[in-house]
């Protein structure tokens, strides 16, 4: 039976959908092809998706829209979902409140009802990192609190989580929420900050580095992003009343997604300039609403249930981006983005 993947044209969407077409999955899709960045690039993600074959369906239907939602899937047999369509971005939410309220709070409702009524064998759907808010206590656990968001954005993804603990509480739904850290990689996203800073560069333009470059994150590449997301998948959690990673003890369970290191900014930037072959010019600015200081996703629990261990540091996962972005987006057929 088919798996369901919400947000397929999405970055992490896109190839979570590719690696389940090229293990011959059925795969059906929907996205809503929002302008929030670059509709040729979703477009082109899809035709990529197309590329490579397979048994694929997609549906442009917006997920906050119920009723539009179950007519493009009345007819559609899928046994489980993999949930990653949402508004994203933290900057953005200040501006968007509704956005943000509509994809990611309604939204979350709708899969969740779909999977109620559906029966399905597992919902996998995707939550952030951003749920730590200014969490001091590094690395990142699953076990911290996380009741003291910053953002909006982080508020909705905090409050996937809640409802789908609900859900699995009241209708035992086996349910696994992935704490993603900033993701990166080949047909990634124009807002984050890996593609602003190689365009620049290549353009000889000033990049925007905000609390002067005193920053840390947890860049993950891409393909360790889906290997988590297909190892979830695949083992879902049982309804055994044993506590699960997350503290729940219905069939529920979350987990970091990470490289399980932090990076400093300047480095990451420094491996950018040797990727493009050119320097940065910096424009320093002070932190901006909504930020943090740091990310760190401690993966123990994803390591030890499910032998994750991602394998792509910054110095081989920018260099593949920066050629891609040259060879395949730069100079491809989805140009002037």
């Amino acid at each position: 039976m088919a798996i369901l993947v919400t947000g397929i044209a999405g970055f992490i969407g896109m190839h979570t959908a590719a690696h389940l077409l090229e293990r011959g999955e059925t795969v059906i899709g929907v996205d809503n092809f929002n302008d929030y960045y670059s509709v040729a690039l979703k477009e082109a993600r899809i035709a990529e998706l197309e590329r490579i074959g397979g048994d694929l369906t997609v549906h442009r239907v917006d997920i906050g829209d119920d009723d539009a939602l179950a007519a493009v899937l009345a007819g559609a047999d899928f046994a489980r979902i993999v949930h990653l369509a949402a508004q994203a971005g933290v900057r953005y939410s200040l501006d968007n409140p509704g956005a943000y309220v509509r994809a990611n709070v309604a939204g979350h409702v709708n899969i969740l009802e779909l999977a109620r009524h559906r029966a399905v064998e597992h919902l996998v759907y995707a939550s952030s990192s951003s749920v730590y808010g200014a969490n001091k206590t590094i690395p990142f656990s699953v076990e911290d609190r996380v009741d003291h968001p910053i953002s909006l954005y982080a508020a909705t993804k905090r409050a996937d989580e809640l409802m789908s603990e609900a859900y699995a509480h009241l209708f035992r739904i086996p349910q696994t929420g992935l704490r993603f850290f900033t993701v990166y990689g080949p047909w990634g996203r124009p807002d984050m900050a890996l593609w602003k800073f190689t365009a620049n560069i290549l353009e000889g333009r000033p990049i925007d580095v905000y609390n002067h470059g005193d920053m840390q994150r947890d860049f993950t590449f891409i393909d360790d992003i889906v290997d988590g997301v297909l190892r979830s998948l695949d083992s879902p959690p049982p309804d055994d009343g044993l506590e699960k990673a997350g503290g729940y003890r219905t069939p529920h369970r979350l987990y970091n997604i990470g490289n399980n290191r932090a990076e400093p900014l300047m480095g990451l930037i420094a491996t950018i300039e040797k990727a493009c072959g050119r320097k940065a010019e910096l424009n320093l600015l002070p932190m901006q609403d909504g930020d943090v200081y740091q990310t760190f996703a401690d993966i123990e629990d994803i390591r030890g249930e499910l032998g994750f261990a991602p394998e792509t540091p910054i110095d081989v996962g920018i260099p593949a981006f920066v050629r891609w972005y040259l060879t395949d987006w730069s100079n491809g057929a989805a140009s002037g983005s």
